[in-house]
């Protein structure tokens, strides 16, 4: 991905501190052409800087001035989503965000797309998919156990779960393809009980899996009570 994006990260509002975020290869430099307060593109990863951001179209410099802020710089790969990341903490409201979001579109980033941010990290293989779900779960949870469960999601636990189930498939497949190949063999690979055995307890983990998709369903979507 060639292009630099940006957004408001925080939700709207009358609030202390908002952020906007921008991430792409130019991340650094878009945020530094606005920012008064050091070189930006010669500090190292996770830093934070305090300074001012800046319209520079306005020829005059307290007239220019947006906010006081504090900018958090992540270089790829060590970042969110992969690339280089710049996190602007500026004051909440409607107007600041709004000001310094523009300010970062006008010097070379442009507007992200809803979930843009986590659609990057997702292909820069910083998440799975079923990571990717979890952060819309996690960002609409209305309860503690649904929070629980989204960010069990997140951590990577049920990826990880899945993964060992398709590992030991594809071992048992191997072996049933050996058997197969040289079934005119007098040679065995797979102990064919172990096999049963094999096969009946991934179904069973299988089986608790799915059992649990009610349970998860409610605790996301809440129950109708007519």
């Amino acid at each position: 991905m060639e292009d630099t994006i940006a957004a408001i990260a925080t939700a709207r509002g009358r609030a202390a501190l908002a952020v906007v975020r921008t991430s792409g290869p130019e991340a650094v430099g878009v945020v530094d052409r606005c920012f008064r307060g050091g070189d930006l593109t010669e500090v190292e990863s996770h830093t934070a800087h305090v300074g001012v951001l800046e319209d520079e179209v306005l020829e005059d410099e307290e007239e220019a001035d947006i906010d006081q802020v504090v900018v958090t710089v992540f270089r790829t790969p060590n970042s969110a989503t992969g690339e280089n990341v710049v996190e602007v903490s500026c004051h909440g409201g409607d107007l600041a965000p709004k000001l310094v979001l523009q300010s970062l579109l006008d010097h070379g980033a442009r507007m992200a797309e809803p979930g843009e941010f986590t659609e990057r990290a997702f292909l820069n293989g910083k998440m799975d998919l079923a990571q990717a779900e979890a952060v819309a779960d996690l960002i609409h949870a209305s309860s503690t156990q649904a929070h629980r469960a989204s960010l069990t999601h997140l951590k990577g636990r049920y990826s990880e779960l899945l993964e060992d189930l398709r590992e030991e498939l594809l071992n048992l497949c191997s072996l049933v393809e050996l058997e197969i190949d040289f079934s005119d063999e007098d040679v065995e690979f797979a102990d064919r009980e172990r096999l049963e055995e094999l096969l009946d307890e991934t179904e069973e983990i299988l089986q608790d899996l799915l059992d649990t998709y009610p349970t998860g369903e409610k605790l996301k979507d809440g129950v109708r009570v007519v």
